[in-house]
C-alpha cells in the first residue's frame, strides 16, 4: 500500500506502482490543475511540490509529476496548485502573476505558481536571480517571460523579510501558503511509513529517463523502486574521495557544501544540466545506467576517474571503472541482476584542475550536441596527468584515452594542445543527426577541447594562439 498526504488529504492506494503521480492526481483524485503537457519533463505544466523528511525537518522540492513514479512519494507530502489556494483570496504567488499580467491562456500557470511557492518555502536568499532559477523548468508558450520575471521579482521582494527561524509560521501569516501547512510536518512524521519494497527485476530511481523512453511499455515492466531506499542515498567523503550512493540526485551534488567549496564553478557547471524540477529527482546512477552518449553527468564523472560499485541480488559487490562500463551503444559490462550502488571519485585538489563545457541549441534545459570534461594534474607548467571525456561524438560516452596518454608529461603550450587535438579527432566517430552534422560535431569537439585550456590556464593559453 502506497500512502502519502496529497494537499490536506491522507491517501492510501494500491494503484499499480508504475502509475505516474501526474495520472494519479488528475484521474484518480480529479485534481485537474496539474496539466498534461509534454510528458517528458520539459514543459513544467505538471510541476508539483513534494515535501519529505530530511535530517528531522520537512523539506520541499519541485518535481515534474509526469516522470515521478507513485512509490517515490510514499510517506511524503504532495502539493498541487489546488493545495496552495487560500480560503478567500489569492496567495502571494498567484497575486504576483495577476499584478504583473503573467498569464494569458493559463495552461502553464499552475506549474509556475507551484514553482514560485516552492521558492517561497525553500529560499534563504530571495534574490531575483534565485527566484528566476526556481522557475527554470517551466515553459510559457504565449505570454513571454518578462511579465513572469516581474512576478518573480515581486514575490522575491516580499520574501526579503522572511523569518528563517520560523519560516512556515511566517509564510502562513503572510499568505504565501494556506494554514494547513502548519500541521503537515507532524502529519508526515506520524505516517511512520516503511520503505516501499517492490523487489522487481528492473531498477528505477527518479524515472527521468525510463519514463520518457518507455512511457508506453512501463506498465508491463517488473520494476524495483530504489529512489528512497536509505542504503542508496547520501554523499560521504573519505579524505579527498567522494562516495555517491546511487540515488543521490543532481541537486544533492549541486548543494553539497564540500563540493561547492572544492570544485571551482561547480554550481555553474551543474546549472547546465536540465532544469530544477528534473535535477531534484534525477539520480546519478540513472544518468550512468541510461547509457546516453551525451549524458552530462556521465561525461563529468569520466573525467574524474569515477569508479562504480555494482551489487547483485545476493549483495555481492564488484568494482569497475566507469570508463570500462560501456561496451557499446546502450550496452554495459553489467550482469542482468546487478545494479549500481555507489559511484566514487577523487576530488580535484592538490594541483588538479577541472572544467566542463557543453554546447546545445539553447544554453539551458537542453540535451547537448557535444559536451566535454577534463581534469588535469599540473606541476608548474607541466601536465603530470590528464583525464578527458567527450559526449555526442560516438556510440558511447567517450573517455579520450589516447589524448590523455599524449598529454601526460607535456608542457602546457599552444603547440602541445594543437597536437593533442589532432589525436583527439582520431578518437571521435560522430554521426550526422538532429543535433548536428559529423563535421559540426568534430568542430565542437575541437572548440570545447581548446576551451578547457583557455578556461583553466588563461595566463598561458590565449584563444588567438589556437587559431
Amino acid at each position: 500500500m502506497i500512502q502519502f498526504i496529497l494537499n490536506n488529504q491522507l491517501i492510501k492506494t494500491d494503484k499499480p506502482a508504475s502509475t505516474t503521480l501526474l495520472d494519479f492526481v488528475r484521474y484518480d483524485e480529479n485534481l485537474r490543475g496539474t496539466k498534461i503537457g509534454c510528458r517528458e519533463g520539459d514543459c513544467g505544466a505538471c510541476t508539483v511540490l513534494i515535501g519529505s523528511m530530511k535530517n528531522g525537518k520537512l523539506e520541499y522540492i519541485s518535481a515534474t509529476s509526469c516522470l515521478t513514479p507513485l512509490p517515490n512519494v510514499h510517506g511524503k507530502h504532495v502539493v498541487t496548485v489546488e493545495g496552495l489556494n487560500l480560503p478567500d483570496k489569492l496567495n502571494q504567488a498567484q497575486q504576483a502573476m495577476v499584478d504583473c499580467s503573467g498569464t494569458q491562456c493559463g495552461f502553464c500557470t499552475p506549474g509556475f505558481v507551484n514553482s514560485m511557492c516552492g521558492f517561497a518555502l525553500t529560499c534563504s536568499e530571495p534574490t531575483l536571480e534565485s527566484a528566476i532559477s526556481a522557475i527554470d523548468g517551466n515553459i510559457c508558450r504565449c505570454t513571454g517571460y518578462k511579465t513572469i520575471e516581474r512576478a518573480s521579482a515581486q514575490l522575491a521582494s516580499k520574501l526579503v523579510s522572511k523569518d528563517q527561524n520560523n519560516s512556515m509560521q511566517w509564510l502562513v501569516a503572510n499568505e504565501f501558503v494556506p494554514n494547513y501547512f502548519l500541521d503537515i510536518e507532524e502529519r508526515v512524521k506520524a505516517l511512520k511509513t516503511e520503505e516501499y519494497n517492490s523487489n522487481g527485476q528492473i531498477p528505477i530511481g527518479g524515472g527521468t529517463d525510463l519514463y520518457v523512453q518507455k512511457h508506453d511499455d512501463i506498465h508491463e515492466y517488473d520494476l524495483d523502486y530504489l529512489f528512497d531506499k536509505n542504503v542508496l542515498n547520501g554523499i560521504t567523503f573519505e579524505g579527498n574521495r567522494c562516495i555517491l550512493k546511487s540515488s543521490a540526485t543532481v541537486t544533492d551534488l549541486m548543494e553539497n557544501e564540500r563540493l561547492l567549496e572544492t570544485i571551482p564553478n561547480w554550481y555553474r557547471h551543474l546549472k547546465l544540466l536540465s532544469s530544477t524540477p528534473i535535477r531534484n529527482i534525477a539520480t546519478i546512477a540513472g544518468n550512468i545506467a541510461n547509457g546516453s552518449p551525451i549524458g552530462d553527468f556521465t561525461i563529468i564523472l569520466l573525467a574524474m576517474k569515477a569508479q562504480l560499485t555494482l551489487t547483485n541480488k545476493v549483495k555481492e559487490n564488484r568494482k569497475l571503472m566507469l570508463k570500462d562500463f560501456y561496451t557499446g551503444y546502450k550496452t554495459f559490462d553489467k550482469k542482468p541482476d546487478e545494479y549500481i550502488t555507489e559511484i566514487a571519485f577523487e576530488l580535484p585538489v592538490n594541483g588538479i584542475q577541472f572544467n566542463f563545457e557543453k554546447v546545445c541549441k539553447r544554453q539551458y534545459l537542453d540535451i547537448a550536441s557535444v559536451n566535454s570534461a577534463i581534469s588535469i594534474s599540473v606541476n608548474g607548467n607541466l601536465i603530470a596527468e590528464a583525464h578527458a571525456s567527450m559526449g555526442g561524438v560516438g556510440p558511447i560516452p567517450k573517455y579520450l584515452a589516447k589524448t590523455c596518454e599524449f598529454l601526460a608529461n607535456k608542457t602546457i603550450s599552444a603547440s602541445v594542445i594543437k597536437e593533442a587535438e589532432q589525436i583527439l579527432q582520431s578518437e571521435l566517430s560522430p554521426i550526422s543527426d538532429a543535433r548536428g552534422t559529423e563535421a559540426y560535431k568534430r568542430l565542437l569537439g575541437r572548440q570545447l577541447f581548446f576551451g578547457h585550456f583557455i578556461e583553466l590556464f588563461p595566463e598561458t593559453i590565449k584563444m588567438e594562439d589556437l587559431l
